[in-house]
């Protein structure tokens, strides 16, 4: 008995379980326990809005993953992941948020029934999803057992993305095309800007092309003026003005697979100095995806972008891109490697990007970016098809 929907073939779910535990068994492991709900989801294919609660998938080598959670979350677990019933293990509600009980004793119980409570256990030490007293509680518990930090384990091997996930991945770049149309044929001034997202979250969802839109890890971002120097601002009922940029930061989403886009509206006429660094970021990302190729690294890419921007009088450091793929809230990223110069991480085909250069300033900002897929030879390729600049309506 399998789940009915199941996102993926049993070929893709078998080719991820042998990656991890070929992995668990250089670094000696006798278990691994996953709770991010990512790579909860890569492996089994379970998809439920329960990561608000401790959950996870245990992997123990030569046999289907373990499913591990909150008891009333068990019957989603039994309609969306590969594995028989009995490998689905669900847990009592006295646990959930007590000051009494802690869910990790369900889960050393679990562990030492299975013959692994004194092994070598890798925890998902930095994440989201894998609190401080969630791991003191696992340790009390399995006092004889030794943890390994497993953190961006299975998300490394996540990097390269098999067919059927670059599908997933094109679907929602059709997604976020249709999302970034439906702003420029909406958005003027005077309209608040509520009633703009209210009818992007509609694209969104609606999906494109036949394929429906499922929630992205991170709400539409589009701060206007001076508030756009600020990258992460979200929304209100203020309207649009003449005279400000706006730059929607979003993604299409399909089967929690992301594809971002971005890009900067301004109504009116724009300064010089927007225009300018519209020129340097467009040449800028141009080179960059010259540079993202096999065989190059992920600094390339971002040293490319800054001689780029450098000739244009901008001087920007630190991070302008990450791996995409699979993911939930908070965060639509992967976790692993960052287009940055100090990442020296070979590129490979089936790597996907969001390549993000936004340039926030003291009192604008700027976001023209592409999500982008590494292809066997020659440059990347754009998942989305899209004018490259910024709109202009008056």
């Amino acid at each position: 008995m399998t789940a009915p929907h199941l996102p993926f073939t049993m070929a893709e779910y078998d080719r991820r379980l042998a990656l991890v535990e070929a992995r668990m068994q250089t670094l000696g492991l006798d278990a691994l326990y996953v709770q991010d709900p990512s790579n909860m989801a890569w492996l089994t294919g379970y998809d439920g809005w329960s990561f608000y609660v401790h959950q996870g998938v245990i992997v123990i080598p030569g046999e289907p993953p373990l499913w591990w959670g909150r008891a009333m979350d068990a019957n989603g677990a039994l309609r969306t992941v590969w594995m028989e019933p009995e490998r689905v293990l669900g847990y009592a509600d006295d646990f959930v948020q007590s000051t009494e009980v802690h869910p990790m004793q369900d889960l050393a119980a679990h562990l030492r029934a299975r013959g692994v409570g004194t092994g070598r256990i890798g925890v998902e030490m930095d994440n989201y999803y894998y609190s401080a007293r969630a791991h003191q509680t696992l340790m009390t518990e399995l006092p004889d057992a030794t943890f390994h930090d497993a953190t961006a384990l299975v998300n490394w091997l996540r990097a390269v993305k098999s067919g059927e996930e670059i599908t997933f991945m094109r679907r929602a770049a059709r997604i976020s095309e249709k999302m970034v149309d439906g702003i420029l044929d909406r958005v003027e001034p005077g309209l608040p800007k509520n009633e703009l997202v209210a009818e992007i979250l509609g694209d969104a969802v609606r999906g494109a092309d036949g394929h429906w839109g499922d929630y992205a890890a991170i709400v539409p971002l589009l701060p206007s003026g001076v508030d756009a120097s600020a990258p992460h601002l979200t929304w209100d009922g203020r309207p649009f003005e003449t005279g400000e940029a706006t730059f929607f930061e979003l993604a299409g989403c399909y089967r929690r697979y992301h594809t971002p886009f971005c890009r900067t509206v301004f109504l009116g006429k724009p300064p010089q100095y927007l225009l300018d660094a519209e020129k340097a970021l467009v040449e800028g990302l141009e080179d960059g995806l010259q540079a993202a190729r096999a065989g190059n690294t992920a600094g390339d890419v971002a040293r490319a972008l800054y001689a780029a921007l450098a000739k244009g009088g901008i001087q920007r450091t630190g991070r302008c891109g990450y791996s995409i793929g699979l993911s939930y809230p908070p965060d639509w990223g992967e976790r692993t490697m960052s287009i940055r110069t100090s990442d020296e991480t070979v590129l490979q085909p089936g790597m996907c990007f969001h390549f993000m250069p936004g340039l926030w300033m003291d009192d604008w900002g700027l976001e023209i970016t592409e999500s982008i897929l590494i292809r066997d030879t020659g440059p990347a390729e754009c998942l989305c098809d899209r004018p490259r600049k910024m709109f202009v309506k008056d």
